[in-house]
Order: structure tokens, then C-alpha cells, then sequence
């Protein structure tokens, strides 16, 4: 640890928002760079007198310690992630980020499958008195897709609220400069 070095013991969750809070102030010092960086001045006008304040070498150790701070941040909450069991399921954090979408789509994908019919008329065609109607079958168990879908909603709601909780009570340690 270097002397200017802060300890910091924060949840996930606080972690994420240091995250944010020093993208935002590396975006603001940014944007103060385009705006300061060049300028414009008339000929015969005193370039001195509309040039904005604008120190290079000082902008440039600043975004260089936010990105350092970056880096550090992220490193801490990967490895955090990638060792940190969420509750029961038995899977870290980043398994975990990966279930969930997955988990998400299956649910989507059997909340349509639950909601067919058996049997449902799908069109009705033919020339005169010749009338062919078409029928759609499910190649399925809809009761079947009905449970699974259950089950799956309750796993989805059961593994975010578990991740929840990590987010906010564990704890990670790590060291930023100030």
C-alpha cells in the first residue's frame, strides 16, 4: 500500500457506485478537455485574452489516475464476483450473471408456451362451399409448460433476491489512491 493509498471495505453494491461516481467525474474532466483543449480567436484579436484554462499535463495525470482507479475498482469487484458463492445455489456471482439472462429467456420463451391452446384454429380457406379450416396443435403438454414455467419464475425470483442480498451485506476489501 503507497502512502496516499485508501483502504476501503464496501459492499458490491457500494463498489458499483464508487465505479459510477469516478466514470462520471473522468466524463466531466473529458468533456472539459474538448471544450478547453482548442478555441477560436479572430485575427487582430488578443489570443491571450480568450484562451480558456486549460493545463495538458495536469489533465493528463488525472484521467490517468481515474483509469487507474478504474482498473483497480473493476479488478477488485471481478475478483470479488468470481469467488463469492451467492447463497445456495452453489455458483459465484459471475455464474450467477450469466443464469439470470439465461433464466430470463427461458421464462419468456414458456410464458408464450403456457399460454397456447391445445388445439386452435389457425385459418379457414376454400372456394365456395369447399371450406378447409386449418388447426394448429401443440406438439406439447401445456399443463407441463404451465409447472415449468412456475418453477422457472421461482428460481429467477429466488437466485436475484439471493444476489441481492450478497450486493448488500458482503463485504470486499480493497486499496484505491486518493
Amino acid at each position: 500500500m503507497e502512502a496516499n493509498d485508501m483502504k476501503y471495505t464496501v459492499t458490491s453494491a457500494e463498489a458499483s457506485k464508487m465505479l459510477k461516481k469516478i466514470l462520471e467525474e473522468k466524463s466531466i474532466l473529458l468533456a472539459n478537455e474538448r471544450q478547453s483543449s482548442v478555441f477560436n480567436a479572430s485575427l487582430g484579436e488578443d489570443v491571450e485574452s480568450v484562451r480558456p484554462v486549460y493545463d495538458y499535463e495536469e489533465t493528463q495525470t488525472a484521467l490517468e489516475d481515474f483509469n487507474r482507479k478504474v482498473r483497480i475498482l473493476k479488478h477488485a469487484i471481478s475478483c470479488f464476483n468470481s469467488s463469492q458463492v451467492v447463497g445456495e445455489t452453489g455458483m459465484t456471482i459471475d455464474q450467477v450473471l450469466v443464469y439470470i439472462p439465461q433464466l430470463t429467456e427461458m421464462r419468456s420463451r414458456l410464458y408464450d408456451m403456457q399460454n397456447r391452446l391445445p388445439k386452435q384454429r389457425t385459418s379457414v380457406g376454400g372456394i365456395g362451399s369447399n371450406t378447409v379450416i386449418d388447426y394448429r396443435y401443440t406438439n406439447y403438454s401445456v399443463e407441463k409448460a404451465k409447472e415449468d414455467y412456475t418453477r422457472v419464475s421461482d428460481e429467477l425470483r429466488k437466485i436475484q433476491t439471493a444476489l441481492d442480498v450478497v450486493n448488500t451485506t458482503v463485504t470486499m476489501e480493497f486499496e484505491l489512491p486518493d
